[in-house]
């Protein structure tokens, strides 16, 4: 999805599980911290490329969970700091705009656009093993 914001257009790629694609309205409805994360990360860091992947659907989870997720965040917000503060900032802005809500997992990637190649994709996590070493 293209947006424009600010005058310059932010690319925002919407990835899901293998039910998409799925009506955008439905899934704004149906996906609450989903949105909840990619809203507050727009929000907040203005990103130039922006993913949140829902991997909840690999891990056992009743079907529709939102616990497990993978973030890809492209913004100039990141120049001049180490990767753990950025780590801290994503952290952060997910913790605040969630209010309480769980997450049990987050994978980040944060890159300033110095550092971002458009051909880069975000790779899916392992298929979970069902916890506890199995």
């Amino acid at each position: 999805m293209l947006m424009r914001r600010a005058g310059r257009e932010v690319f925002i790629h919407f990835r899901r599980t293998p039910e998409w694609p799925k009506a955008m309205s439905a899934t704004r409805m149906e996906n609450p911290i989903e949105n909840a994360i990619r809203a507050g990360l727009s929000q907040e860091l203005s990103p130039v490329h922006l993913e949140v992947v829902n991997e909840s659907y690999m891990h056992n989870v009743p079907k529709g969970s939102e616990t497990h997720f993978k973030v890809l965040v492209v913004s100039p917000q990141f120049e001049g700091l180490p990767l753990i503060k950025r780590h801290r900032l994503v952290n952060d802005i997910v913790k605040t705009q969630l209010a309480g809500d769980f997450v049990h997992a987050l994978s980040i990637v944060a890159k300033t656009p110095q550092q971002w190649d458009p051909n880069y994709t975000l790779e899916p996590s392992p298929n979970c093993k069902g916890g506890f070493g199995k």
